[in-house]
């Protein structure tokens, strides 16, 4: 068990190691079935269950070769031990020897745990799973910020699978992007919006500075309006009533015009509005 991050490390270290590890592993697992139970095969067999519980780890990085829990623990326990079956999960945090963390939270601690990983390729990949993740909780509650970090990401592993940077550099843009989640989830505090409210309130390009100059109140209780507006036409799919749609779209202006929104960037703004209703699921009526 101690041995496989660096197995992983090393892999990952290689062109194309992983894709290249996991299908001579499958031809490796295919070959053992045929010849068991032949005397040379069961030599190996300590260095078959080897390379399966490494492909076991690896393979939670291969979009389309998902496995359930259950394969990946038997992979796994058979390594550690062919006698005593353990109940816990073992995963991929784990075989590096780092405790789960709670993906929500992506605390200081974890992270500096993460730095400090010898194997930095396997540092890369742990980070990219978690922030991954993070990213798809968020696209199902802020389009925004959804799309601003999923930019991010893909910008800094763009870079290091072009050896533009090395596995140290991409690590600190990946911990400093975590950081910026972790402070995007403080902002509705400060700001006195709940969740939608929130989501709204990203929704009109605040960061712009044709819209910064309205202030954070206005813009506050823009967002605030925005969504109590959208919420008091709530009952069947709107979606599917462009008659509805184009109500909301003049709701939506009239709010934006009424506060002094910039007129060159209402039109994006309630298309950003109307997808992150969208987004949100609800059912708005006519």
């Amino acid at each position: 068990m101690a041995i496989l991050p660096a197995a992983q490390e090393h892999i990952l270290k290689q062109e194309n190691g992983k894709e290249r590890l996991l299908d001579a592993v499958r031809d490796l697992l295919c070959a053992f079935a045929l010849a068991v139970p032949h005397e040379e095969a069961l030599r190996i067999r300590d260095d078959v269950d080897f390379f399966q519980a490494v492909r076991a780890v690896l393979i939670k990085h291969a979009p389309g070769e998902a496995k359930t829990q259950e394969e990946l623990d038997i992979a796994v326990r058979q390594i550690v031990s062919r006698a005593v079956v353990s109940e816990g999960v073992v995963d991929i945090f784990a075989a590096a020897g780092l405790q789960k963390p709670d993906i929500s939270i992506l605390s200081d601690e974890f992270l500096a745990e993460v730095r400090d990983m010898p194997q930095r390729n396997l540092a890369v990949e742990l980070l990219r799973k978690l922030l991954s993740g993070e990213i798809r909780t968020r696209r199902k509650k802020n389009v925004v910020q959804a799309k601003s970090f999923a930019e991010m990401l893909e910008e800094s592993i763009r870079k290091y699978q072009n050896r533009a940077i090395e596995a140290a550099q991409v690590i600190e843009e990946m911990i400093a992007l975590a950081k910026q989640m972790r402070r995007a989830n403080e902002r509705g505090e400060a700001l006195k919006l709940n969740e939608e409210e929130l989501a709204f309130y990203d929704a009109l390009e605040t960061n712009d500075s044709a819209v910064k100059v309205l202030g954070d109140e206005t813009l506050r209780t823009i967002a605030q309006e925005v969504t109590k507006a959208v919420r008091g036409n709530v009952t069947i799919d709107w979606t599917l009533r462009e008659n509805v749609r184009a109500q909301l779209r003049v709701i939506i202006k009239r709010i934006l015009r009424k506060y002094g929104y910039p007129p060159d960037k209402q039109e994006k703004a309630t298309q950003t509005v109307l997808e992150q209703v969208e987004l949100l699921g609800w059912e708005v009526a006519a």
